[in-house]
């Protein structure tokens, strides 16, 4: 399809999305495409997009693109060419490994789920200095243990389970292409994306002046409010979920760097080029923990402000459907906030509606409700300052409850 608009192809084979990225770069090369179901399970499939180097299509542009294809406005030009890349595994991992040298040898657990990372995470980590423990690496697309995403259940019990039986200091897992890093620590505890950006950008603070962030609505409230980042003049933008969406602001922000809590992470110059990668990510990482004197991840971890916060619960709704019963949600919070009402006793402090609703209380806890950017469902995320079990309140007697009065919505697969 792309050769017969006369556009030629430049073919990497086997790659992880962050390759693709990466090959605009070194190839000069100014659109990318990706096949790829990122994390999604078996079964799915999709095709990542772009130009404008390092940024990704969003919805305008896919729309777009959804009406050229459907209405046939395509056309037909000569030119097309399809050209072979190889090599590009080794200068990525060339590339990224050369972003760290640890000054000791870490033992990291590289969890990969049998997705494509498998063949680029261990060597780029061993080349940064890390001592390796591979876990589910080999290639296996019926993916025979669990999904590969960092955010599931069993890959973090995977992940865990090889921080124990291997005595690392971490296990990092990586997503099924290879663009989200997530985390467990020493203790075999995961934490999540939002609070390792949080410890990142502690870090990165104190080594840049007036260090500005960019955190997606999913992410905790210790952003807003963490004594360390206060203290080293950093701001933190809250803005929409979804990697497109991070990656732009980042890049009209000027940002040093953005954290998603799906786990993709972006760091721009003088850290990296602005797209989302997870072995970025990881060095990161590891290099935080080697400057850290011999601190351990739980410890560090410790040290953040105590909050409690709900997996992301994702009940089923229509594609058709969910962004008018969000609507509805953001009208009726916004009322809320403006009459003064409050929630389990406490006032409404601000709604952020540039995804959803993302209502803060007056202790700082806060509820989101919003609208999935690839799946027919709805996404609800609560955190707590208080306690886990106000986290579950306010999911059981706030968030379920209004949502419940709308059959749009399917039943809560999961509990909190």
């Amino acid at each position: 399809g792309l050769m017969q608009a006369g556009v030629e192809v430049v073919d990497l084979g086997l790659c992880l999305t962050p390759v693709a990225y990466f090959a605009q770069f070194a190839l000069d090369v100014p659109a990318v495409a990706m096949v790829t179901a990122s994390h999604n399970d078996n079964g799915w499939t999709g095709v990542k997009m772009g130009c404008q180097k390092p940024l990704t299509f969003g919805p305008d542009e896919m729309g777009r693109l959804k009406n050229i294809v459907l209405n046939g406005e395509f056309k037909e030009r000569p030119g097309g060419k399809l050209t072979l890349v190889e090599g590009m595994r080794e200068k990525y991992i060339a590339d990224v490994a050369s972003r760290v040298k640890l000054s000791r040898p870490i033992r990291v657990a590289a969890v990969c789920g049998n997705g494509a990372a498998g063949i680029f995470a261990p060597e780029a980590l061993r080349r940064m200095g890390a001592e390796v423990v591979e876990v589910d690496t080999a290639l296996d697309w019926t993916f025979p243990r669990y999904n590969p995403n960092p955010e599931d259940h069993e890959m973090l019990h995977a992940m865990a389970d090889a921080v124990k039986q291997h005595g690392c200091e971490l296990a990092l897992g990586f997503d099924g292409d290879g663009d989200r890093c997530g985390v467990v620590d020493d203790s075999g505890e995961e934490i999540f994306a939002d609070k390792i950006g949080v410890l990142l950008a502690r870090d990165l603070s104190s080594r840049f002046d007036n260090a500005q962030f960019v955190v997606d609505v999913k992410s905790t409230g210790i952003y807003a409010v963490d004594p360390v980042l206060k203290a080293n003049g950093a701001k933190t933008d809250y803005f929409k979920t979804g990697h497109s969406y991070i990656k732009r602001r980042t890049t009209e922000l000027n940002a040093l760097a953005g954290f998603e809590k799906s786990g993709h992470f972006f760091f721009r110059e003088p850290l990296g080029r602005g797209y989302d990668d997870g072995l970025v990510a990881a060095a990161a990482i590891l290099e935080m923990l080697d400057r850290a004197g011999g601190k351990k991840l739980s410890q560090m971890k410790k040290e953040l402000p105590v909050t409690f916060t709900s997996l992301t619960m994702s009940p089923h709704c229509d594609d058709e459907k969910k962004y008018k019963i969000v609507d509805d949600v953001v009208a009726e919070y916004e009322a809320m906030a403006k009459a003064g009402e409050s929630i389990l006793g406490r006032k409404i402090r601000d709604v952020n509606t540039v995804n959803g609703a993302r209502v803060t209380l007056e202790d700082g806890s806060w509820v989101l409700v919003r609208a999935s950017s690839n799946k027919p469902e709805m996404v609800v995320v609560v955190e707590s300052v208080t306690s886990e079990e106000d986290m579950r309140d306010l999911f059981r007697k706030e968030v379920k409850p209004r949502l419940a009065k709308r059959p749009e919505v399917g039943a809560y697969n999961q509990e909190i």
